[in-house]
């Protein structure tokens, strides 16, 4: 009897010692896929651009010159990223004051009373060779909606002040949808200012330090 207590003895303080070996290796493995990557956009050498068709014939290209934004994941594949970026409607630019004038009045973007555009990503989906599609809500006035990007991965390069990621993603927008509701019509029947607007973002990102 005395032979078989010990054993269950060995076998119980064994088994505890098990567990708790699993239950540790468990905890750093948890902990090591859990640390966050954040990022952070380098307005320098980034640009925010759009471009929508002028009287049929033509393009009239614009960007905003002040922006800013984020990014965050901790999976390799960046397929839990989380993005968020804010655009100051107030610098938009198409070289033409008279032009960017009207932008920032009610008859497209109102300024005044919404100065600032936002987008917060709902998805980052890998498509395989650097692709991916970026889905989340765009807010522009008052009007949320969800749009994607396609977005295409440059790498990352390590530079003696850190490192730093490149992506460039580009997508198709009805500037009705958010009220941008400005309408002429040419003497031929088409729209002076057409309803889709291509928007193309390229931007490098620096790391933040931990």
């Amino acid at each position: 009897m005395k032979k078989h207590a010990y054993l269950i003895a060995v076998l119980i303080v064994s088994f505890t010692a098990l567990t708790a070996f699993v239950s540790k290796k468990e905890n750093k493995t948890s902990l090591s896929t859990s640390v966050s990557e954040k990022w952070k956009v380098d307005k320098v050498h980034s640009t925010v651009k759009f471009s929508v068709s002028h009287m049929v014939v033509s393009e009239q290209e614009g960007n905003f010159k002040v922006f800013d934004g984020n990014l965050e994941y901790s999976k390799s594949d960046m397929s839990d990223a989380n993005i968020n970026f804010t655009i100051d409607i107030n610098s938009i630019n198409t070289d033409n004051e008279s032009r960017d004038n009207h932008l920032k009045g009610d008859d497209f973007f109102n300024a005044a009373k919404f100065p600032t555009a936002t987008f917060t990503s709902t998805s980052f989906k890998p498509k395989g060779n650097n692709k991916y599609e970026l889905t989340g809500n765009l807010t522009i006035r008052d009007i949320t909606r969800s749009v994607t990007f396609d977005v295409l991965y440059g790498g990352v390069h390590k530079t003696s002040k850190g490192e730093k990621a490149g992506f460039k993603a580009s997508t198709t927008i009805n500037r009705f949808d958010y009220n941008l509701k400005w309408d002429r019509v040419t003497e031929a029947g088409g729209m002076v200012v057409g309803k889709e607007v291509e928007i193309i973002a390229k931007l490098e990102f620096d790391k933040i330090a931990k």
